[in-house]
């Protein structure tokens, strides 16, 4: 029996213990396998639980069913109408009843949490001291702290209504998550009433009561929801908030009908699991995740009532020192289920024809080294996005199904110079592109696969920034694609495109916060590196350019692996536009901004050029008029970090504060060490310190922490987790120790020690392993507050006063 997948027994409480995944991808439409998903921002772990047994698992129903918790309909007052569960007013409920959206700097993923307690880990891993006691310099802050967590509660109060993918649309009930499970309403109802499906309480008392840490609390939040195409079972995957411990459930779904059994109870387990799509209404493709690694597919068959069966469907064979991900995912028209087995350098894709009965998989393309592709599906035909483009950029392919290999590959569309593809979705008899122009805007290409010469753009609007795609639920209009558009302080926007009528419509009835739109102004630069090369900047601001001079100024950067910089929404980043302040964000080498050359001109050997992108871009700033230096920070989590902290060491006057976030600092430290995580997966992003001599010397030129030279550096927040599987803890607490010794050494020089303050360096470790930062709404309201009242302070700000109400 595989090891991840645990029978129930008929417990109240065990009814309720399952396990998931943490998958970063929402939708299952396209995955450019340019490795964003895997990243040091992002990689999701998990363990790989034993159990004993065979591959037929009988499972139990619960002999009682658990209590049913009552619904909170408004998290944050009382609604408006009495009618929101009449059938006039159930769309805009289901939109209003989801828990408020709330937004992680790196990825966007909406966040549900229950209200329990939580104890926080009170020892280092690192050192077997408190997290407390690790942290220093914190308590100037506290008081200031307080204030801004009240601002902060106020300003997610104000945006708890806007839309999200969260809810589900099935046959006939609709889905949708709140604090305390899953819930559903029935279409066919009249006066529809929200009925519970899955209960997270029980899980977390079912958790603490098999658990020897009988002190520790668990939480969860609910990932994604999945239906069999006719609505005979739920599948659902679970993230612990504070060990990334991973948790998919099955449940049975009935209907709601007197009877000593619950209408619906959950059927099994499985432990680690990365990705799951339905096949069939009784068959269940998933992958499992081991460590960082996700390498097998497996098949469940519910063969009989109460019984399931696991079998291995794939495994890849690819060596330890390749980081391989493998998703399952479902075409728009679920005809087809894709294997897409993706490392950093290639890609190999498994199809299964869902419409037949044997199930089997056949590979489309074996691995070729360079060559990434994703595929679609059209009509017995594939639609293929691969990087055999000019200069190895994404182009779109198509192959008839039945003789699917490269060398049918024929050429659909190739982007312009200059313009990328960031996304494809096949919607009906259309192929529609997502496209980064040469202005750094979003557009939207619709391509006929009818006649792929009949292909025209429609412009967004100009304050866009991101785009997420909706995946249509088992009643969703097939032919249509719905979106969302955001940018850090647009909220998310309901968007429609009808690609056969080449209508573009947005919902006025979710618009409520419509008027930021043209309130806050969206600005695009270009900075010229050293090397000449034009380094995109997104500024926003609130008032023209020519009066940002004495506006404090917050600059994001990233940089690694080929993943595009955050720029969905984020209520804490709109409060800093309304307080005054200007945004920034530099798209530096590095990202996948500017499409597959962009990042590979700062791999490895072109690390640098990361440091001289993001100096380039602050020059920019101050000369186009915005802040200066002295009202400048810069933020960046994970390996962000690394041109950040390098900056510091090269030009430490070009900004007065940072704030970084689960930092990697120690680049040669960490990847001289090879029984590290990811150490040796990650020699293709930062090179071989070990075996290769070239490469340990650039490593050495830019490191952050082996560069660290006696001179006033700007004042800083790091903030880490003692916990975290990805960063060692190790070389933050190395870092902050030498930055530390180097100011206090050029402070005690004696032309210095009279004429200059100290900057502050704050070293905040917080207990738990989740590298994205807590999950719990309260303990990140209060990191957040904590962020704001340092750089308050440290740019020597006034503290923002609250809005006045006008008298009426």
């Amino acid at each position: 029996m595989p090891t991840h997948l645990l029978p129930l027994f008929s417990s109240p409480f065990l009814y309720a213990l399952i396990s998931g995944c943490a998958n970063p991808l929402a939708k299952s439409g396209t995955l450019l396998p340019i490795w964003p998903s895997m990243t040091p921002a992002e990689r999701d772990g998990g363990k790989n639980e034993g159990s004993d047994g065979e591959g037929l698992v009988h499972l139990a129903r619960p002999a009682v069913a658990p209590q049913v918790a009552s619904l909170e309909l408004w998290e944050f007052g009382p609604p408006e109408s009495s009618s929101l569960l009449s059938l006039q007013g159930k769309a805009d409920w289901l939109l209003g009843v989801s828990r408020v959206r709330f937004w992680d700097p790196r990825v966007s993923k909406r966040k549900a949490w229950l209200s329990l307690s939580v104890q926080r880990w009170s020892i280092s891993e690192a050192s077997g001291l408190s997290s407390d006691h690790l942290s220093s310099g914190t308590d100037k802050y506290q008081q200031l702290k307080k204030y801004f967590l009240r601002r902060l509660k106020a300003t997610y109060h104000r945006f708890h209504s806007i839309p999200d993918y969260s809810v589900v649309c099935g046959c006939h009930h609709v889905y949708f998550i709140k604090a305390d499970g899953i819930y559903r309403i029935d279409k066919r109802d009249r006066t529809p009433e929200p009925e519970q499906v899955l209960n997270l309480e029980h899980i977390s008392r079912a958790e603490r009561r098999t658990r020897a840490e009988s002190d520790e609390r668990f939480q969860w939040t609910i990932q994604r929801i999945r239906l069999s195409p006719h609505e005979k079972h739920l599948a659902a995957t679970l993230k612990c908030c504070h060990t990334e411990e991973l948790k998919c459930v099955v449940v049975r779904l009935g209907e709601r009908i007197i009877s000593i059994l619950p209408p619906h109870y959950i059927l099994l387990e499985l432990r680690s699991v990365f990705s799951f799509e339905w096949a069939t209404d009784d068959v269940l493709f998933y992958t499992t995740l081991e460590g960082l690694r996700s390498s097998c597919v497996f098949r469940l068959d519910l063969v009989a009532e109460g019984s399931g069966k696991v079998t291995s469907v794939y495994e890849e064979t690819q060596p330890e020192c390749v980081l391989v991900l493998c998703q399952v995912a479902l075409s728009r028209d679920r005809q087809i289920l894709a294997i897409n087995c993706n490392s950093r350098t290639s890609s190999e894709v498994m199809l299964i024809d869902v419409t037949k009965s044997h199930l089997d998989p056949f590979v489309i393309q074996p691995r070729q080294l360079d060559l990434l592709y994703h595929v679609e599906h059209w009509k017995g035909s594939l639609i293929i996005l691969a990087n055999t483009g000019p200069g190895q950029e994404y182009q779109v392919m198509q192959s008839p199904t039945s003789e699917p290999s490269m060398a049918s590959w024929a050429s659909l569309f190739v982007p312009n110079p200059d313009t990328t593809i960031k996304d494809m979705d096949v919607v009906g008899d259309y192929c529609l592109l997502v496209l980064k122009t040469p202005a750094n805007e979003l557009a939207l290409s619709v391509m006929s696969l009818r006649n792929p010469k009949e292909t025209y753009i429609i412009e967004l609007p100009s304050w866009a920034c991101a785009l997420e795609t909706k995946k249509p639920g088992l009643a969703d209009r097939q032919n249509v694609l719905e979106f969302l558009l955001s940018s850090p302080v647009h909220p998310p926007a309901p968007f429609s495109l009808d690609p056969e009528k080449g209508l573009l419509s947005s919902d006025p009835g979710t618009q409520a916060h419509s008027e930021s739109h043209h309130k806050y102004v969206t600005t695009r630069l270009k900075a010229c590196s050293q090397d000449g090369t034009l380094v995109p900047v997104t500024l926003l601001h609130a008032i023209p350019v020519e009066d940002l001079s004495q506006a404090p100024l917050l600059v994001h950067v990233y940089g690694a692996y080929g993943r595009d910089l955050s720029m969905e929404f984020c209520p804490v980043r709109r409060f800093l536009l309304e307080q005054g302040w200007a945004l920034a964000y530099c798209h530096i080498r590095g990202g996948g901004e500017r499409g597959l050359s962009w990042y590979r001109q700062a791999r490895v050997e072109g690390k640098r050029k990361g440091a001289e992108d993001l100096q380039a871009c602050l020059q920019k700033l101050f000369s186009s008029g915005v802040s200066s230096a002295s009202l400048t920070a810069l933020t960046a989590c994970s390996a962000g970090a690394v041109p950040v902290a390098a900056l510091c060491n090269r030009k430490p006057n070009t900004m007065r504060a940072v704030t970084l976030q689960a930092p990697f600092l120690d680049v040669l430290g960490t990847m001289e060490k090879a029984d590290l995580p990811l150490t040796v997966e990650d020699r293709d992003e930062w090179g071989d310190a070990v075996g290769n001599l070239h490469h340990r010397h650039i490593i050495a030129s830019y490191c952050p922490c082996h560069n660290i030279t006696p001179q006033r550096y700007p004042s800083m927040l790091l903030t880490a987790y003692s916990g975290d599987p990805r960063i060692p803890l190790e070389g933050v607490l190395k870092y902050t120790k030498n930055i530390k010794k180097a100011v206090q050494t050029h402070l005690n020089r004696k032309q210095n020690a009279d004429c200059e303050s100290a900057p502050s360096i704050v070293l905040n470790v917080q207990p738990g392993a989740n590298h994205l930062g807590p999950e719990d709404f309260v303990q990140m309201l209060e990191e957040e507050a904590f962020k704001l009242a340092f750089l308050y302070t440290e740019l020597n700000l006034d503290t923002p006063q609250p809005r006045r109400k006008r008298k009426s």
